[in-house]
């Protein structure tokens, strides 16, 4: 038997390129395992910032700033794709390691990267291609969506599109470019997979969860999700080869639609901890960002163990902080605060996990 590799001693640093709530929480679940955080982040008061062990405040950019914080770190990881490809060359001249690998993040931050691996691993995508130009849009099929390449996210730099005149106005505003357009999908219901594997290739993956969406936000996750047992096998097999394919260190989620004749169809990939996850963190002996960490840290991922049915509700904007007191009241509800000091039209301020029994199949299900 080949032996496991060393995970990092007690008392380690964990690096955390970026400061939102996934890097709050991942820096929580370093402090349970035994390990120190830094966060490198451009926010003066970021919601990782505010509870990790030590915070690093420059742009991105500043490679000077960029190359101390590595050499104060034992290991690398990161809590969103967006980050600028410069960043990315000076990580992989640090000589530290980066769980995952930055080649993983070039391709989890552009959809054309994206969409050609999924393609290459037999993971079927909706019918897309490439937009450079105008006469790019003549031969698009209608209803599409065309969506930026990068620095998109929660329905930002993305339009459906019903004509050629749509797409054109579309095109002019949509930054950068080039764009992408991808069929229209009339699915009759989102799911996502979230999967975990460790540096000697060990994966776990979590209940395949049901996504309901609000003004292009997740709103909703539910699990178990309402699926039969082939489209569950479909979406398992997806993400556990996605996770071999990448030869991924850490948390990687997959987005998908499932359509009215049973086809499964693969929307996005986030190398990372992700929003349709956070129902782990109170529903499973170890959450999303507890295997997150583990990997990083080379530590064996576990398999995951549900111990009860949950839906997460995302609190957005002032209308989810409205729900804040309620969630602190109810007895079957376990409220997360991120921390964010200014309340805005579509920003993401916490989540409530509402548990109720194992398989009791009497989930309280909104309509979004």
């Amino acid at each position: 038997m080949t032996p496991r590799s060393e995970p990092l001693p007690f008392g380690a640093t964990i690096g955390i390129l970026g400061g939102g709530q996934l890097g709050r929480m991942s820096a929580h679940a370093a402090a349970r395992l035994g390990y120190r955080s830094h966060v490198f982040t451009p926010e003066p008061a970021s919601p990782g910032g505010e509870v990790a062990s030590a915070v690093t405040i420059a742009a991105f950019e500043d490679a000077q700033a960029l190359r101390a914080f590595c050499a104060s770190v034992d290991v690398l990881t990161f809590e969103f794709e967006n980050i600028p490809p410069a960043v990315l060359d000076v990580l992989d001249a640090s000589g530290v390691p980066c769980r995952p690998g930055t080649q993983v993040l070039r391709i989890g931050q552009d959809r054309v990267l994206e969409k050609r691996f999924l393609g290459s691993m037999g993971i079927q995508v909706a019918p897309w291609g490439v937009v450079e130009r105008a006469e790019d849009l003549d031969t698009m099929p209608f209803p599409a969506v065309l969506k930026t390449t990068r620095l998109g996210y929660d329905g930002r730099g993305q339009a459906k599109v019903e004509n050629l005149t749509e797409a054109r106005a579309a095109l002019a505003r949509l930054a950068p470019h080039p764009l992408v357009w991808e069929a229209y999908m009339p699915f009759s219901l989102e799911i996502s997979a979230v999967g975990a594997r460790d540096v000697d290739g060990t994966i776990a993956i979590f209940d395949i969860t049901e996504n309901r969406h609000r003004h292009h936000i997740l709103d909703q996750s539910i699990v178990p999700a309402n699926i039969d047992a082939t489209t569950r096998a479909v979406a398992e097999a997806n993400i556990r080869r996605l996770l071999e394919g990448l030869n991924m260190v850490g948390v990687l989620a997959l987005e998908m639609f499932v359509m009215p004749d049973g086809a499964v169809i693969a929307n996005e990939i986030a190398p990372r901890p992700h929003n349709s996850g956070h129902w782990t963190m109170d529903a499973c002996q170890v959450s999303q960002f507890d295997q997150h960490i583990r990997a990083v840290a080379g530590l064996p991922v576990l398999p995951p163990r549900r111990h009860a049915d949950v839906v997460m509700q995302n609190l957005v904007g002032a209308e989810g902080a409205a729900l804040w007191a309620a969630a602190l009241a109810d007895p079957a509800s376990v409220p997360h605060w991120y921390g964010k000091a200014e309340i805005r039209p579509g920003r993401k301020l916490g989540h409530v996990n509402r548990l109720c029994a194992l398989n009791a199949g009497v989930l309280p299900r909104s309509e979004a």
